[in-house]
């Protein structure tokens, strides 16, 4: 409508029935609009709860072993592991090392490179095994 005062624009902004909005309020003039207020807020609401409702939450879930797990202990982490990973949550795989096991921590990387194994039908290596003082992690992420 162009440039005008204050009080004009709010008249015609009245007279329609709407309200008259600051859109730029630090542009020299002011940028207005005349719009229903109400409907803008309640479009902006819900573009906001569409975008949360769209958002995935990841979680991450712990499995811990030890060097010296049993076969069907192992088996039954990997199979926890694999539904964990279909469900799209990360896994956090930890050996823990007690006493002198740490010494021997090769015994750890091979379970968790057998752990990565049986698991890749689900999911993928997002970050390698890494001793970490007395504990040896690997992250497994959900296939895309």
């Amino acid at each position: 409508m162009g440039i005008m005062d204050a009080k004009s624009a709010q008249a015609i902004a009245n007279e329609k029935g709407l309200d008259l909005v600051k859109v730029a309020p630090q542009a020299k003039p002011p940028v207005c609009k005349i719009m229903d207020y109400g409907k803008y807020r309640f479009e902006l609401n819900k573009r906001e709860r569409e975008n949360r409702k769209n958002q995935k939450v990841i979680n991450i879930k712990e499995i811990q072993l030890s060097p010296s797990i049993d076969t069907n202990d192992f088996n039954t982490k990997c199979r926890s592991a694999v539904k964990f990973l279909k469900h799209g949550d990360k896994v956090k795989v930890m050996v823990r090392f007690r006493g002198r096991e740490v010494t021997h921590s090769e015994i750890g990387l091979t379970l968790l490179e057998k752990f990565a194994e049986q698991a890749k039908e689900a999911g993928t290596v997002e970050r390698p095994a890494k001793l970490e003082g007395r504990n040896m992690t690997m992250f497994l992420a959900p296939l895309s």
